[in-house]
Formats: C-alpha cells, structure tokens, sequence
C-alpha cells in the first residue's frame, strides 16, 4: 500500500456534479449544504433567518431603492401589494394583477419609480412623492388634438383588409368603418386605429364587416378605401409590451403576445411619446429582431449595449447612443432564456447573468477582450444537478451571493469572487420550502412556505437557526479520491486535520471532534486553530466520500482546509 497526505486548502468550486468524479484537480466537493464558500476558498456555516410577517402565496418581491435613506420592499400578492420599510409594513396599495399572473411580471426603476409590465394589462407606474405611494396606468403622451403617441404598426392577419370610411349618423366625430373582408368583432371594441391621418378608436362593432368609430374633431371622408390604416401596437386586443427596461434615457418595452420579437424605445428623456416622426436623431425607435425561427423577447438589459434575451438567443445593440439612424441589432449567441416566468438577469462585475431557455444553465452574458462580442458562459458547467427550473434568482452584491430558488423549495447559492477564482455553489434547505427571493442593497429576502403559511424573511448573521424556531443541519463531504492519477480500490484513513475559525461544533463521519471546552462559553466566539481525529477505519466503496463533516446542533463554524493523511491501493 501507499502513503498519502492531501491537503484541501480551497473549496472554490462548490459541490460538484457525480460525472465529474473521476476528474483529478477540481477544488470542490461531493456535498455542500447550508454552507458558503468564503473569498479565501474556506466554509462557513450559513447565516440563520429571521421572520418578519406572513404573506399571501405566490407572492413575489420587488426591491425599491431610492437613496441610502429610503429602501423598501414591495410584496406583491393578489390584487395588492404591500410596502415594508426596515422590515415593517408601512401602506398597501391595491393592484390588477392575479395571483397566477405575478410570474410574468416585469419591472425597471427610474429614480423614484418603478415601471411594471405584464402581457394582459396596460403598463402601470408606481411611485414615491411627497404624499405617498401611487400606483398609476401608464399613459402615452397627449398632442394637442388629443390622439396620443402610441406606436401603430400593420399586423399580418389584415394586412390585405382595406377599409371604407362613411360617415355616421351619431355626430360629425363617429364614422362607420366597413372592411373588404370579415374581420370586426367584440374584441376590437377600445382598440385604438390610424387611418386618413386621424386616429379612431372602436366604438361598437355590428357585424364581421361594419364597425362604429370615432374621433377628436372633424375628418374628411376619402374617395376610396384606406389600405394603407394602422392598430396601436400596444392595447387588450393586441396585447400590452411583455419587458421593459430604460437604456440611454429612453423607456424601451420589449415584445407583445402579438408581436413578440420587437422593440420599441421612446423618444430621449420623453418616457410616454413613442412617435417615430420622421426619424429625427432624438425621436422614437421601433426595431424588429429578424430570425428564421420564431422566438419572443424574455428580458431587455441596459449594459454597455442595449442587451436583448429571447427565446433562441442573445441580442444587442450596441451603437452609443441609439439613434433612429443607426440601430444595429446583432445576434450574438444562441442560448435562449427562459420564458415560463420572469426571473430578473443579473448583474454581477460587469457582466449579465440570466436562465437559460433549457433550465440547466446559469450564463453569464459578457463581452470578449475586443469587446465586439457577446459570449455566454455556463457558470454551472459542474454543478448541473443543482439545476432543477429555476423560480426566482437575485444576487447580492455585498456578499458576492447569487441564489436560485428552485422549483422543489431548495435554494441553488452561487458563491462568485473573480479576484480570487472562485465559482463555488451550494445548496441551502429549510424547514419547509423556499419560494422567492429578492435583495436590497446587502440584505437577502425570501419567502418561505412553512406548513401552510407563507413567511417573509430574511437572512442575518445574528441568527443560528431560522425563523427563530427551526434548526438545520450543515453537511460538507469528501469527491472521491484521485491518488497520482488512479483510483484506489481500498483507502485507509489514518487521520483527518482541519484548520477551523470561530467553530463550535464539528462532527467528522458522525464522530464528534472534540473542541476546547473555552470555546463553548457565551462571550467567546468559538475556537480558532487546528483540530485532529486518528483511527477512522478502511473503506473500500472509494467513490463514496472518504469524510464527511456535518452538524445539526446551532453553533457557527468555519473550515480554513482539510488534511487526510494514509494509505491507498490500487
């Protein structure tokens, strides 16, 4: 048999995937639970959570930062969304959205408000004054003639409809509108036209053919039928924009129901007037991402460029500033996000992290050294089996953390520090299931379903068990090992050692280590130094792990390395 001594000094790659057992070198491990990856490669027991107020179920989250004195939290539930600042709720507001609607919500802030869209309902605005909190619809800029700067666009199912405008025996502002071919109907009623340089709105409909319009002021009746007339792009018949974001002082919405693969941006510093005029260098944009496949808009990120997630793919358009004159939309990559639900893409050291359209993939969206294209690395190429439909993703910037809450109630965490090479995840789990999460500044909310109660809570380093009554358990295990090259067929553990920080409680393959006795006193934080157990046994299963340190019991504890020292067979 043959000596060996290993020393695992860093555990920068998070727990790894079973197929990449027989990979030598990989700084991970089998199992991480409950446990984070800190910037020097060790482990540490992770922070407790504190409960802070029961919520509605499937509710979401919804950071709204406006300075260093004024952060709150926006629960959004059924019809309603409640407003916490410094954990209390201070208003509730009441809002369209059903419950099984909050999973296609999407938002961007500006300054005091927040923008929110969703494919079924006119986009609203909720703000902060002087007053108080408001929850406004969205309206697009007035002219003096009362039509409004809405963006009108021809659709393919009547792009061969001509219409015939007669005047209607109502007042001189309704007109009958009677198109070639059967098309009018119920869902018409509201919707806003453009025809003969007037905009119409639909008053009635009377048969699949004749429908009552009307308009502001007087209009000339045309000697023949209008081909070339226009729908809003935006309203319930159509749709309303499904993503929104702000880039370059510009409001850009993203993709319809009904026209999924366009973008629309307003004009400069003009957050409500979409008219493209005539193309002046400050005026409205309206592009279209042309693809041989179909695939709809997921999200819109303003980075560097304008980044646009679809479907199939990865966009952007990346002339500064945009101008009417000179959009230039590429395709850079071909992964595709996800489009069952909106889980916000990230933003961490520069680069863009979203869900893949698969469900497996975490990517990170940065540019290459020549900054012309856009690459999409998959940052969870060993730890594909954490990914199991993503639900709700955030990232905080404080503790260099991305969590993924999963479909299943665990949570993914990405511990994520490029100045010292570390990509490592971990998986968290709770008494009970997680559901959401969401950051403000350095703090990290999530709700938590509980039996049949959902809480809101929060993680904090003062707290060793979570929502004040529930225990957890962390666990840390072993890859199985590679000796020069090989696996062994049989393993003799002769001793482990570990440099430990501020611990008080180790279990080394269910064997508790044994800590000085100062460590356990109230004042002290734990004991800091080097601990050792000898004598643990033969194993001949080598691909189960060789140690395994666990602790259900709630006490801190930091692991710096790992030492195992003995012999091996090949």
């Amino acid at each position: 048999m043959g000596n060996f001594i290993k020393t695992q000094y860093a555990f920068s790659s998070g727990e790894i995937s079973p197929e990449f057992y027989a990979v030598n070198n990989i700084f991970g491990v089998s199992m991480l639970e409950n446990m984070d990856v800190l910037q020097s490669g060790g482990l540490k027991r992770r922070a407790g959570l504190k409960k802070i107020k029961n919520v509605a179920s499937n509710s979401i989250l919804v950071p709204f930062v406006i300075s260093e004195s004024e952060k709150y939290l926006l629960v959004i539930c059924e019809s309603s969304i409640d407003v916490f600042q410094n954990d209390v709720k201070i208003t509730t507001l009441l809002a369209p959205w059903h419950a099984t609607e909050l999973k296609k919500l999407q938002f961007a802030q500006r300054f005091n408000e927040i923008y929110f869209v969703h494919p079924n309902y006119n986009p609203r605005i909720f703000s902060k004054t002087a007053s108080g909190f408001n929850l406004a619809i969205f309206d697009f800029y007035m002219n003096t003639d009362v039509s409004i700067n809405i963006p009108f666009m021809r659709f393919e199912d009547t792009a061969n409809i001509a219409i015939t405008i007669t005047r209607s025996d109502e007042d001189n502002n309704y007109a009958i509108f009677t198109a070639n071919a059967d098309m009018w109907n119920n869902t018409w009623v509201g919707t806003r036209l453009l025809a003969n340089n007037k905009q119409w709105v639909v008053a009635s409909v009377q048969s699949a053919r004749i429908a009552t319009v009307y308009t502001n002021g007087n209009y000339t009746v045309p000697d023949n039928p209008v081909s070339d007339w226009y729908e809003a792009a935006f309203g319930d018949k159509r749709g309303w924009p499904v993503s929104v974001s702000f880039h370059q002082n510009r409001l850009v919405f993203g993709g319809t129901p009904s026209v999924p693969n366009s973008i629309w941006m307003s004009k400069i510093g003009e957050y409500n007037n979409f008219d493209v005029g005539t193309g002046l260098e400050d005026e409205a944009i309206f592009a279209t991402l042309l693809s041989a496949q179909h695939h709809q808009i997921c999200a819109i990120v303003s980075s560097y460029a304008l980044q646009i997630l679809t479907s199939i793919g990865e966009w952007a358009i990346s002339h500064s500033p945009s101008r009417p004159s000179n959009v230039d939309i590429k395709q850079h990559t071909s992964v595709g996000c996800i489009t069952s639900s909106f889980l916000p893409p990230q933003q961490i050291d520069g680069s863009t992290v979203f869900v893949s359209a698969s469900g497996k993939d975490i990517r990170e969206l940065d540019l290459d050294t020549l900054n012309e294209k856009y690459n999409a690395t998959d940052l969870c190429t060993y730890s594909k089996h954490l990914m199991n439909n993503p639900v709700s993703m955030a990232y905080n910037q404080f503790a260099h953390q991305l969590f993924v809450v999963m479909n299943d109630g665990y949570m993914a965490v990405l511990n994520k520090y490029a100045n010292t090479e570390i990509a490592a995840w971990a998986r968290y789990t709770t008494d009970g299931q997680f559901k959401y999460v969401s950051v403000i500044n350095n703090e990290t909310y999530v709700i938590v379903k509980r039996g049949n109660t959902n809480y809101l809570e929060k993680f904090d380093n003062s707290c060793l068990n979570d929502s004040g009554q529930y225990g957890f358990a962390y666990r840390v295990s072993a890859l199985p090992m590679i000796v020069n090259g090989h696996a062994p067929k049989k393993i003799r553990l002769n001793k482990i050692s570990l440099r430990v920080m501020n611990t008080k409680t180790l279990f080394v393959n269910n064997y508790r280590m044994e800590i000085p006795n100062y460590a356990y006193g109230e004042t002290s934080q734990g004991y800091t130094g080097d601990l050792s157990m000898n004598l643990l046994g033969v194993q001949r299963e080598t691909i189960e792990p060789l140690w395994s340190i666990s602790s259900n019991e709630q006490l801190p504890v930091t692991i710096l390395s790992i030492t195992t020292e003995g012999k091996y067979l090949i």
